[in-house]
């Protein structure tokens, strides 16, 4: 059963009541990201991140840890380009415990300059090891190209140099102004009932104030380029990527199902044609990255130097048939099962069922049933997509990224997409 209740202040607390459960998965949820950082701010919601978990009034950063262990609890966050979450999973029995901790936490951190001295290094050495990881740090990369001149492309952890002055005042200040009530959501799922939930937060979060801060995003453009990146690594790595989907666009459900189909199932086009059949890649799939306002499809694949051509001209065949030709009911059908068997799997988590029931409230301000989603999928027709694919696929306007070892005598990547 759902919920929803408006503080006085303006924050939001939705709830699902799943009876069945043994445990509740909480979250406290800031709509504000990366994206919404200023230049000298890179990469500060990422550190607020980190430092929320670093102590409180009431509490060290060990006795944080320690009252989640001993009743075999777990809490964790994440900042994405858009949003900040602060999160907790307990049995039901430990809920008032849960949410005492996390209000603390989101309330009451001291953003200890001690402790904002030692995280920065780990966050530091969080920059260099995703440096080092190249299939994550062409993402990284081609994003910066791709979204440029908007924070919407740039990293959310921010660089060595905006992490390492940041100290206590810019933080807190950047929590006032940013950490809104009418940018705040609790969202909750498990065995809980709606009305103890509110008891048992509601008084603390009713306690924030707001600033005169408002939030403004501007929708990236999508740039369009082929760079070489020469680094010296065994394989070289490819990102090709297009326009996307928005969080809200009607066409997401098309834009699902395509990449099913393209390249994020074992069965898919570019699996089966680059991996399977040829041995071409190791690491081959497609991927859809949406956002509020904007999003990109595209591309990856990591090969041997002397392949590259052939994997590009076998990625420039399959997207040429999305266009040239109907997608079967078989292959469609297939794709549409796919997506629903991965929802109703992943319902069975109260994890996810608290991140969706905070995401559908920042994008839509209401609940959306499962049975919406498998409706809106099962309508998607083989036109349709391809409708959809051939507004958004122009082979003079693919952005094209190579990251490794890449040999001089190479064919443009440019040439083998414009043959068509």
């Amino acid at each position: 059963m759902y919920r929803k209740t408006v503080l006085g202040n303006g924050i939001r607390v939705v709830t699902e009541k799943i009876p069945f459960a043994h445990s509740v998965s909480t979250g406290i949820w800031v709509n504000t990201g990366s994206r919404d950082e200023k230049p000298l701010e890179r990469g500060l919601t990422h550190f607020i991140e980190h430092m929320l978990f670093k102590g409180t009034k009431r509490r060290s950063a060990l006795d944080i840890a320690k009252e989640f262990d001993a009743v075999g609890g777990f809490a964790n966050a994440f900042t994405s380009k858009e949003h900040i979450c602060f999160h907790a999973k307990v049995l039901a029995a430990h809920l008032p415990l849960l949410t005492d901790l996390l209000s603390d936490l989101f309330l009451e951190s001291v953003f200890d300059p001690a402790e904002i001295e030692r995280e920065q290094s780990v966050i530091v050495q969080e920059i260099r090891m995703v440096e080092d990881t190249p299939d994550e740090f062409i993402h990284v990369l081609f994003q910066e190209e791709f979204w440029k001149h908007n924070p919407l492309g740039l990293p959310i952890y921010g660089t060595v140099e905006t992490v390492e002055k940041a100290d206590r005042n810019e933080m807190t200040g950047f929590v006032a102004d940013h950490f809104n009530p009418s940018q705040i959501l609790i969202s909750a799922a498990g065995n809980l009932e709606h009305d103890h939930f509110l008891d048992l937060i509601g008084p603390a979060m009713e306690k924030v104030g707001s600033s005169n801060n408002q939030k403004r995003r501007v929708p990236p453009d999508s740039h369009f380029f082929c760079r070489t990146v020469k680094k010296d690594l065994e394989q070289v790595h490819l990102l090709m990527g297009m326009p996307g989907t928005s969080q809200r666009d009607e066409a997401r459900f098309a834009s699902h199902l395509l990449n099913v189909i393209l390249g994020s199932s074992m069965s898919s086009r570019l699996f089966q044609e680059i991996r399977e059949k040829r041995g071409l890649a190791y690491s081959v799939y497609s991927f859809s990255h949406s956002h509020e306002d904007s999003g990109m499809t595209g591309i990856y694949a990591g090969v041997s130097p002397q392949n590259v051509n052939q994997v590009l001209s076998l990625v420039n065949e399959e997207l040429s048939k999305l266009v040239r030709e109907p997608i079967s009911e078989t292959e469609l059908n297939a794709a549409r099962e796919y997506v629903k068997g991965n929802m109703y799997i992943n319902a069975e988590s109260n994890d996810y069922r608290m991140n969706r029931l905070a995401k559908n409230e920042f994008l839509f301000g209401d609940y959306v049933a499962f049975e919406e989603i498998e409706r809106k999928i099962h309508a998607v027709t083989s036109q349709e997509i391809r409708a959809w694919f051939g507004q958004i696929y122009n082979p003079e306007k693919m952005a094209i990224m190579l990251y490794g070892p890449v040999e001089e005598e190479l064919e443009d990547p440019k040439a083998i997409f414009n043959r068509g």
